[in-house]
Protein backbone atom coordinates (compact mmCIF):
# COMPACT_ATOMS: atom_id res chain seq x y z
CA UNK A 1 0.00 0.00 0.00
CA UNK A 2 1.46 3.29 -1.17
CA UNK A 3 2.04 5.86 1.55
CA UNK A 4 -0.37 9.10 1.64
CA UNK A 5 0.81 12.63 0.02
CA UNK A 6 0.72 15.59 2.31
CA UNK A 7 -1.39 18.28 1.06
CA UNK A 8 0.02 20.12 -1.48
CA UNK A 9 0.67 23.83 -0.96
CA UNK A 10 -0.04 25.98 -4.03
CA UNK A 11 2.91 28.79 -4.89
CA UNK A 12 1.36 31.88 -5.68
CA UNK A 13 2.14 33.17 -9.62
CA UNK A 14 5.38 34.83 -9.61
CA UNK A 15 6.96 33.43 -6.31
CA UNK A 16 8.00 30.01 -7.42
CA UNK A 17 11.82 29.28 -6.08
CA UNK A 18 14.17 29.18 -9.08
CA UNK A 19 17.10 26.65 -9.11
CA UNK A 20 19.83 29.57 -8.79
CA UNK A 21 17.74 30.91 -5.75
CA UNK A 22 17.85 27.31 -3.70
CA UNK A 23 21.10 26.60 -4.61
CA UNK A 24 24.15 29.35 -4.91
CA UNK A 25 26.06 29.10 -8.29
CA UNK A 26 29.26 27.39 -7.23
CA UNK A 27 30.92 30.10 -10.18
CA UNK A 28 30.23 33.04 -7.89
CA UNK A 29 31.98 31.00 -4.35
CA UNK A 30 34.87 30.79 -6.79
CA UNK A 31 35.20 34.17 -7.95
CA UNK A 32 34.54 35.44 -4.84
CA UNK A 33 37.52 33.17 -3.69
CA UNK A 34 39.50 33.90 -5.98
CA UNK A 35 38.82 37.69 -6.04
CA UNK A 36 40.00 37.49 -2.01
CA UNK A 37 43.22 35.45 -3.05
CA UNK A 38 44.25 38.20 -5.41
CA UNK A 39 43.51 41.10 -2.51
CA UNK A 40 45.86 38.90 -0.65
CA UNK A 41 48.61 38.74 -3.10
CA UNK A 42 48.37 42.83 -3.56
CA UNK A 43 48.33 43.45 0.27
CA UNK A 44 51.39 41.21 0.59
CA UNK A 45 53.36 42.34 -2.03
CA UNK A 46 52.70 45.76 -0.81
CA UNK A 47 54.14 44.75 2.84
CA UNK A 48 56.87 42.97 1.03
CA UNK A 49 57.67 45.46 -1.38
CA UNK A 50 58.17 48.60 1.42
CA UNK A 51 59.86 46.13 3.66
CA UNK A 52 62.16 45.17 1.71
CA UNK A 53 62.47 47.31 -1.22
CA UNK A 54 61.15 46.20 -4.82
CA UNK A 55 64.42 45.12 -6.16
CA UNK A 56 65.10 42.60 -3.09
CA UNK A 57 61.81 41.42 -2.94
CA UNK A 58 60.97 37.91 -3.51
CA UNK A 59 57.96 36.38 -4.77
CA UNK A 60 58.31 33.47 -2.25
CA UNK A 61 58.13 35.62 0.66
CA UNK A 62 54.81 37.69 -1.40
CA UNK A 63 53.15 34.01 -1.26
CA UNK A 64 54.14 33.26 2.37
CA UNK A 65 52.49 36.65 3.47
CA UNK A 66 49.67 35.74 0.94
CA UNK A 67 49.26 32.16 2.56
CA UNK A 68 49.22 30.92 -1.35
CA UNK A 69 51.85 28.78 -3.07
CA UNK A 70 53.94 30.72 -5.16
CA UNK A 71 52.96 29.42 -8.15
CA UNK A 72 48.88 30.92 -7.44
CA UNK A 73 50.80 34.05 -7.85
CA UNK A 74 51.45 33.02 -11.45
CA UNK A 75 47.74 32.83 -11.50
CA UNK A 76 47.24 36.10 -11.69
CA UNK A 77 50.18 38.01 -12.09
CA UNK A 78 53.18 37.16 -15.05
CA UNK A 79 55.71 37.98 -12.72
CA UNK A 80 56.85 40.80 -10.16
CA UNK A 81 56.72 43.74 -12.38
CA UNK A 82 53.11 43.31 -13.46
CA UNK A 83 52.23 42.76 -9.69
CA UNK A 84 53.75 45.95 -8.98
CA UNK A 85 51.93 47.77 -11.49
CA UNK A 86 48.65 46.27 -10.69
CA UNK A 87 49.38 47.43 -7.31
CA UNK A 88 49.72 51.04 -9.09
CA UNK A 89 47.08 50.51 -11.00
CA UNK A 90 44.36 49.15 -7.65
CA UNK A 91 45.42 51.73 -5.44
CA UNK A 92 45.92 54.79 -7.62
CA UNK A 93 43.47 54.09 -10.41
CA UNK A 94 39.98 55.08 -9.09
CA UNK A 95 41.72 58.48 -7.36
CA UNK A 96 42.79 59.48 -10.99
CA UNK A 97 39.44 58.67 -12.52
CA UNK A 98 38.14 61.07 -9.79
CA UNK A 99 40.52 63.93 -10.62
CA UNK A 100 39.61 63.63 -14.62
CA UNK A 101 36.24 64.54 -13.66
CA UNK A 102 36.95 67.06 -10.89
CA UNK A 103 38.12 69.28 -13.22
CA UNK A 104 34.95 68.77 -15.58
CA UNK A 105 32.53 69.47 -13.02
CA UNK A 106 32.55 73.50 -13.69
CA UNK A 107 33.77 74.28 -10.26
CA UNK A 108 35.75 77.29 -10.06
CA UNK A 109 39.59 76.40 -10.80
CA UNK A 110 41.15 77.31 -7.11
CA UNK A 111 37.90 75.64 -5.63
CA UNK A 112 38.72 72.12 -7.49
CA UNK A 113 42.69 72.51 -7.06
CA UNK A 114 42.04 73.13 -3.24
CA UNK A 115 39.40 69.51 -3.25
CA UNK A 116 42.16 67.75 -5.58
CA UNK A 117 45.18 68.71 -3.00
CA UNK A 118 42.37 67.75 -0.01
CA UNK A 119 41.83 64.53 -1.29
CA UNK A 120 45.48 63.80 -2.27
CA UNK A 121 46.25 64.75 1.44
CA UNK A 122 43.71 62.27 2.73
CA UNK A 123 43.68 59.91 0.14
CA UNK A 124 47.50 59.31 -0.52
CA UNK A 125 49.40 60.85 2.26
CA UNK A 126 47.18 59.63 4.87
CA UNK A 127 46.73 55.63 3.45
CA UNK A 128 48.87 52.96 2.64
CA UNK A 129 49.19 54.40 -0.84
CA UNK A 130 51.54 56.65 0.35
CA UNK A 131 53.70 53.35 0.14
CA UNK A 132 53.47 53.32 -3.56
CA UNK A 133 54.80 56.46 -4.32
CA UNK A 134 57.83 55.92 -2.05
CA UNK A 135 58.55 52.55 -3.70
CA UNK A 136 58.08 54.36 -7.09
CA UNK A 137 60.56 57.18 -6.18
CA UNK A 138 63.16 54.78 -4.73
CA UNK A 139 62.95 51.87 -6.90
CA UNK A 140 61.26 53.47 -10.19
CA UNK A 141 65.25 54.64 -11.69
CA UNK A 142 66.42 50.63 -11.61
CA UNK A 143 62.73 49.38 -13.16
CA UNK A 144 62.36 52.08 -15.95
CA UNK A 145 59.27 49.90 -16.85
CA UNK A 146 57.86 50.32 -13.54
CA UNK A 147 58.30 54.18 -13.61
CA UNK A 148 56.76 54.55 -17.13
CA UNK A 149 53.69 52.57 -16.67
CA UNK A 150 53.42 55.31 -13.04
CA UNK A 151 53.89 57.46 -15.33
CA UNK A 152 51.48 56.72 -18.00
CA UNK A 153 48.73 55.88 -15.70
CA UNK A 154 48.64 57.96 -12.83
CA UNK A 155 51.26 61.52 -13.43
CA UNK A 156 49.83 61.81 -17.21
CA UNK A 157 46.66 62.03 -16.63
CA UNK A 158 46.80 64.26 -13.24
CA UNK A 159 49.17 66.55 -15.23
CA UNK A 160 46.51 67.10 -17.70
CA UNK A 161 43.54 67.50 -15.57
CA UNK A 162 45.52 69.90 -13.29
CA UNK A 163 46.77 72.16 -16.33
CA UNK A 164 43.15 72.39 -17.73
CA UNK A 165 42.66 73.57 -14.38
CA UNK A 166 45.80 76.29 -14.23
CA UNK A 167 44.80 77.12 -17.76
CA UNK A 168 40.99 78.30 -16.58
CA UNK A 169 42.81 80.08 -13.61
CA UNK A 170 45.17 82.01 -15.66
CA UNK A 171 42.33 83.23 -18.36
CA UNK A 172 40.75 84.44 -15.32
CA UNK A 173 43.69 86.42 -14.13
CA UNK A 174 43.63 84.58 -10.58
CA UNK A 175 47.45 82.69 -11.34
CA UNK A 176 50.38 83.94 -13.59
CA UNK A 177 50.04 82.58 -17.23
CA UNK A 178 53.52 80.79 -17.11
CA UNK A 179 52.04 78.50 -14.02
CA UNK A 180 49.69 76.62 -16.48
CA UNK A 181 53.07 75.47 -18.34
CA UNK A 182 53.95 73.85 -15.16
CA UNK A 183 51.44 72.06 -13.61
CA UNK A 184 53.96 69.70 -11.76
CA UNK A 185 54.60 72.86 -9.41
CA UNK A 186 51.37 72.24 -7.98
CA UNK A 187 51.94 68.83 -6.99
CA UNK A 188 55.77 68.97 -6.16
CA UNK A 189 54.82 69.69 -2.16
CA UNK A 190 52.70 66.40 -2.14
CA UNK A 191 56.10 64.55 -3.60
CA UNK A 192 58.23 66.52 -0.78
CA UNK A 193 55.76 65.74 2.08
CA UNK A 194 55.98 61.60 0.57
CA UNK A 195 59.90 62.36 1.12
CA UNK A 196 59.67 64.29 4.59
CA UNK A 197 57.55 61.98 5.98
CA UNK A 198 59.90 59.20 5.36
CA UNK A 199 62.83 61.02 6.64
CA UNK A 200 61.78 63.98 9.08
CA UNK A 201 58.37 63.49 10.61
CA UNK A 202 59.74 62.20 13.72
CA UNK A 203 61.93 65.08 14.19
CA UNK A 204 59.32 67.97 12.98
CA UNK A 205 56.16 66.84 12.26
CA UNK A 206 54.74 67.95 8.56
CA UNK A 207 50.58 68.60 8.45
CA UNK A 208 50.50 68.17 4.56
CA UNK A 209 46.72 69.19 4.31
CA UNK A 210 47.71 72.48 5.68
CA UNK A 211 50.80 72.72 3.79
CA UNK A 212 49.06 72.08 0.32
CA UNK A 213 46.18 75.08 1.00
CA UNK A 214 49.33 76.98 1.73
CA UNK A 215 50.78 76.18 -1.28
CA UNK A 216 47.89 77.25 -3.12
CA UNK A 217 47.25 80.51 -1.45
CA UNK A 218 51.17 81.64 -2.52
CA UNK A 219 50.29 80.39 -6.39
CA UNK A 220 46.97 82.06 -6.57
CA UNK A 221 48.22 84.91 -4.28
CA UNK A 222 50.44 86.22 -6.92
CA UNK A 223 47.26 86.11 -9.45
CA UNK A 224 45.26 88.10 -7.20
CA UNK A 225 48.12 90.70 -6.83
CA UNK A 226 49.05 91.37 -10.22
CA UNK A 227 47.99 94.56 -12.11
CA UNK A 228 45.03 94.91 -14.38
CA UNK A 229 47.42 95.71 -17.04
CA UNK A 230 49.52 92.66 -16.43
CA UNK A 231 46.41 90.30 -17.06
CA UNK A 232 45.62 88.36 -20.39
CA UNK A 233 44.08 90.55 -22.67
CA UNK A 234 43.87 93.53 -20.27
CA UNK A 235 44.22 96.50 -22.35
CA UNK A 236 47.41 98.88 -21.24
Amino acid sequence: MSATAGPVVPVPAGTRATRSEVTPDPRDARAEKAAQRREAILKAALDEFSDRGFAAARLDDVAKRAGVAKGTIYLYFEDKEALFQELITTMMGPLIADLKALSTQGLPPRAALERLLAVFAREVLGTERRRVLRLVLSDGPRFPRVAEFHYRQVVEPALGAIRSLLARAAARGEVHPRLAEFPQLVIAPGLMAVVWASLFDRFAPLDPETLLRAHLDVLFGSGAERSGAERPGATP
